[in-house]
C-alpha cells in the first residue's frame, strides 16, 4: 500500500512489516496521523502495539515499508519523536533525579559534540515546569509515585521538544485520579499541537481520551477518527481475529 504525503504535519506510514526471526509481528501497515491529535493504539496482547511503537521510534528495523513526518523520512531514531516504554520496563532504580531525567531528553538534540548550555537549561526547566515537577526536580525517581513518573517522562519528551509522543500504556497502574490527571496532560499537548500515539487497553475511555484510533491484530484492522471508526463491528474483528499464529507467544505485545 502506497501513500502519497500531502500534509507537511503527517506522520506516514507505508507498507510496514515488522518480523521477528522471520514471523511477522506487523504485517504491511499503512495509515496516515497528523500533529494535534491524540489517537488510541487498540488491539489484544500479542497484536503488535508495541512493536509498532518501537518501529516508529526507530529501536526495531522493519522488514519493508517507510515512515515519514513533516515530508521527509523517517529511517531511524530521531529528536522528533519521544518513546515513553511501559513502566515495567523502565529501571527505575537507576541513580537519577527528576532533573537528570529531564536532561536526557536533550540529548538528541545536542549530539556527542556540543555542550550543554543555557537554551538547554531553559528547555529543562520550561518542562519541569509544564509539568508541575519544580518541587519535586531533586527527588529520584525511584522515590516518585507512578502518576510523578508518567509525568517526569513526558517532561523529559518535551525537553526534548519532540513533535510526536509515543506512550506505551501509559495509564496502567494509575489510580483513578492520576489516570484523570494525565487524561488532561495529554488533552494539553494535543492542543499545543503534539501527536500523541498511546497503546491503551480499555475500550471504556477511549472516547473520552482520543480523537483517532487505530485498531490493530498483527495487520491493520480499521483506522480513523473515534467517531466513524471505533465501532463494535470494527471492535469484534479486531479482538476475535488472529492474524498470525506467532503474534500469541510473547513475540509482540
Amino acid at each position: 500500500m502506497s501513500l502519497k504525503v500531502i500534509g507537511s504535519h503527517d506522520l506516514v506510514v507505508s507498507d510496514l512489516t515488522v518480523s521477528y526471526n522471520r514471523i511477522p509481528a506487523l504485517h504491511h501497515l499503512g495509515f496516515r496521523v497528523r500533529c494535534g491529535q491524540c489517537v488510541a493504539l487498540l488491539g489484544p496482547n500479542g497484536a503488535g502495539k508495541s512493536t509498532l511503537l518501537k518501529a516508529l521510534a526507530g529501536l526495531l528495523p522493519r522488514e519493508t515499508g517507510a515512515i515519514s513526518f513533516h515530508g521527509q523520512a523517517v529511517t531511524g531514531a530521531t529528536r522528533d519523536f519521544a518513546y515513553l516504554p511501559q513502566r515495567e520496563q523502565i529501571d527505575w532504580d537507576f541513580p537519577t533525579d527528576v532533573r537528570g531525567l529531564v536532561e536526557m531528553g536533550r540529548l538528541l538534540r545536542l549530539g556527542w559534540w556540543r555542550r550543554f548550555g543555557g537554551a538547554d537549561r531553559a528547555a529543562v526547566d520550561e518542562a519541569i515546569a509544564a509539568m508541575q515537577l519544580s518541587p519535586l526536580e531533586e527527588r529520584q525517581i525511584s522515590a516518585l509515585s507512578g502518576g510523578q513518573q508518567q509525568r517526569a517522562f513526558l517532561a523529559r519528551a518535551l525537553a526534548q521538544q519532540a513533535h510526536v509522543f509515543l506512550l506505551d500504556e501509559p495509564f496502567t497502574g494509575l489510580d483513578k485520579p492520576t489516570q484523570d490527571n494525565l487524561k488532561q496532560l495529554l488533552r494539553d499537548l494535543r492542543d499545543q499541537g503534539k501527536l500523541i500515539i498511546a497503546s491503551h487497553h480499555d475500550l471504556g475511555s477511549v472516547t473520552e481520551i482520543f480523537d483517532e484510533v487505530l485498531l490493530l491484530n498483527g495487520e491493520l484492522i480499521a483506522s480513523g477518527a473515534v467517531a466513524k471508526a471505533f465501532t463494535e463491528e470494527n471492535i469484534r474483528r479486531t479482538y476475535s481475529t488472529r492474524i498470525f499464529t506467532g503474534v500469541d507467544h510473547g513475540l509482540a505485545v
